[in-house]
């Protein structure tokens, strides 16, 4: 049983700790509240130039106080704050969206492989702006596999995955995939370190969803490698202060124009990162 909106129980503690993941949490957006964030996400979607992709709306919580309200909500902060403790920030958002009948994959993949972030304690929070059901696409997980630390990846061939490098096979059991089925208005949460990914959409119903990063303070970041990095305490102190601050957006819907590292670039950095190249 939950502990309430947004606070986990011992036993919802204890399941993250052993399988690395979290989903069938209360909702944390009504049916109405999630129709007019639907409309602000339309929004946003009209500040995307000509042969712009919802994939460019990332990190727009820094430019955009719609988003940043979002990333802020206390029931999503109570319960990250049960998984990462009392002192941590929020540094990323984007949006991943799959249109009806979109052959686009996401690989196995492990967040942390990607991220310049040191130690390994961040997590991904995915909030539902539709339903998200194995018939469009819904996220798959692979429980415990992020005990396992981080495993290699090799680059991705002949797939319609997004990604450039993805988890080699025959390191973490297949057969034990879970889909992380959400209602919109739900949450699930991730260790950075778990095996995930998705499959194609072919249903003629949209799969949208928002990612929200979080990470304890302690973390650093490598600004020789992401020079963007921004991060805002969420909770507690930030008693380590090894990472730059963000100013509160104060416009509701601004974009945020800033050149991102390519899928291309992070697999390349994370190759070299690992000492792969």
């Amino acid at each position: 049983m939950s502990a309430g909106p947004g606070r986990l129980s011992a036993s919802q503690k204890e399941f993250f700790r052993i399988n690395g993941f979290l989903h069938n949490l209360q909702p944390v957006y009504s049916r109405t509240e999630i129709a007019e964030l639907n409309s602000g996400l339309e929004r946003l979607l009209a500040l995307l130039r000509p042969g712009e992709t919802s994939k460019e709306i990332r990190e727009w919580h820094e430019s955009s106080r719609f988003l940043y309200e979002i990333c802020m909500n206390p029931i999503i902060l109570d319960y990250v704050e049960d998984v990462l403790g009392p002192n941590f920030f929020l540094w990323g958002s984007n949006f991943f969206i799959k249109s009806p009948r979109s052959l686009s994959t996401v690989g196995w993949h492990q967040d942390a492989y990607y991220w310049p972030l040191s130690p390994h304690e961040s997590l991904t929070v995915w909030l539902a702006f539709d339903d998200s059901t194995t018939e469009n696409g819904a996220m798959t997980v692979i429980p415990g596999s992020h005990t396992a630390g981080l495993l290699k990846h090799a680059r991705a061939k002949e797939t319609d995955s997004v990604l450039m490098l993805e988890c080699e096979r025959g390191q973490f059991r297949e057969d034990s995939v879970v889909p992380v089925t959400l209602r919109a208005g739900e949450i699930s949460i991730h260790d950075d370190k778990l095996v995930h990914g998705s499959p194609a959409n072919p249903s003629d119903r949209r799969r949208a969803g928002l990612t929200i990063r979080y990470s304890r303070t302690n973390v650093k970041c490598d600004l020789s490698i992401n020079p963007h990095f921004t991060t805002y305490l969420c909770r507690g102190t930030d008693e380590y202060r090894y990472n730059p601050r963000g100013v509160v957006p104060e416009q509701r819907f601004a974009r945020l124009d800033r050149e991102h590292r390519s899928i291309e670039e992070a697999g390349a950095e994370a190759e070299k990162k690992l000492g792969l190249r």
